[in-house]
């Protein structure tokens, strides 16, 4: 029998009772795991919780039917867990990775990380990953002997290295990060303890990623759809949703549309899974990996789309960034959100004593660079609504967001 419910993991899954350990040594938990721990660490910090007020797409006014970070994170957790049941990975460390992946998020979606990005360009610029990290290594505050969550290495080499390596093996940026280089958080918390960035991360890191990416397509054809930006024929332009589309009417001749709408994202998300263990599964078997490190040093990534299917991905994607993410209606908003973001920054960087107190701890005013950070860090921490708040405090006019 498994000690903690545990489930049967391949040799190369990352194993919990073989950690490389915390930054803080502490004693193993009598009733769970390494990775068991980390997962609920995330679960009860402050910065999980906001995600349920934290936007994917559409702001929260516009209605309770749509996604947010938090349900959003909670379908990636599912899939991701799926997947690495089947490839024979580590379950708990897969969630862990997907439950965290998105701390690190601004208010109003990918607007607010473009906006920070910009009022940071001089300071280092913002990137999602990298403040993740510095949520749960220095950001929370919870626990009495160290700040952040203390994760096990495996968590942070996985919330780091899901999408791929940062280093390429000569010591330089990969391609992603060739113009600005790698995020200075990244790099400070590396040198306190290595997480290899050159490597990939391990199987459960890469199971993670990818189920982001399903859950992403799936969630934002129905999310698109119901708030009317496109009509489901609209859909026939991308060859593989058409396929589905064909499947269903053939089987369910005259289904009303929310049912049609429901087994189209059923049917995404379950090719899309069938193909990743599929094709996850012909890889290990060329691979023929003994450990985890094999897996991190395979060269490229594990558990992936295959060719056909990473095709299908990129046209659902393409047609969803001309359709939703670009709709004129979506833009309105992004725009004001952009407004809100700026506003903000400006004042408080400006005026850092309208930060509540323990933002304002230990923070020299003379120090711009540190100054900026601390206001970047605060506005990353807001919900969407905490941010329309603030900006009302602050300013006579606030956008509808609307």
């Amino acid at each position: 029998m498994q000690p903690f419910g545990e489930r049967w993991r391949a040799p190369y899954a990352c194993d919990p009772w073989g950690s490389r350990g915390r930054l803080f040594p502490e004693a193993v938990s009598p009733t769970r795991s390494e990775f068991q721990r980390d997962r609920d660490r995330i679960i009860h910090s402050s910065a999980f919780r906001r995600l349920k007020h934290k936007t994917q797409v559409f702001v929260y006014h516009e209605g309770d039917h749509f996604r947010t970070r938090l349900t959003h994170t909670i379908e990636v957790s599912q899939i991701a867990r799926a997947l690495a049941r089947s490839l024979g990975l580590d379950e708990d460390l897969a969630e862990a990775l997907a439950l965290s992946h998105d701390l690190g998020h601004t208010p109003f979606g990918h607007t607010g990380e473009d906006t920070l990005d910009e009022c940071m360009a001089d300071f280092g610029g913002f990137d999602h990953n990298a403040q993740a990290l510095r949520v749960v290594t220095r950001l929370e505050r919870r626990y009495a002997e160290y700040d952040g969550l203390n994760l096990t290495w495996e968590t942070l080499e996985g919330l780091v290295k899901h999408n791929g390596p940062l280093l390429d093996a000569g010591g330089g940026p990969t391609l992603r990060y060739a113009a600005r280089g790698v995020p200075l958080a990244i790099l400070e918390y590396n040198a306190q303890q290595d997480l290899e960035l050159a490597t990939h991360a391990g199987g459960e890191a890469q199971a993670a990623a990818i189920a982001d990416d399903i859950a992403y397509d799936a969630h934002d054809i129905d999310d698109g759809l119901r708030a009317g930006l496109f009509r489901i024929e609209d859909l026939r332009e991308v060859p593989f949703l058409n396929e589905l589309l064909a499947e269903i009417d053939a089987r369910y001749p005259g289904l009303d549309l929310s049912r049609r709408i429901h087994e189209l994202t059923r049917r995404v998300i379950t090719r899309f899974v069938e193909d990743v263990v599929a094709e996850g599964d012909r890889r290990i078997a060329a691979l023929s990996p003994r450990t985890a490190d094999d897996i991190r040093g395979a060269g490229e990534t594990v558990v992936c789309f295959s060719k056909p299917m990473t095709e299908a991905d990129a046209s659902i994607k393409r047609f969803l960034y001309a359709r939703m993410y670009r709709h004129p209606d979506v833009m309105r908003v992004r725009a004001q959100a952009d407004d809100v973001l700026r506003d903000l920054f400006r004042r408080f960087k400006a005026e850092p004593e309208l930060m509540p107190e323990e933002w304002q701890t230990d923070l020299p005013r003379d120090d711009e660079p540190r100054l900026a950070r601390r206001v970047a860090d605060y506005i990353a921490g807001m919900t969407d609504r905490y941010a329309i708040l603030e900006h009302r405090r602050l300013f006579d006019v606030t956008p509808d967001l609307r």
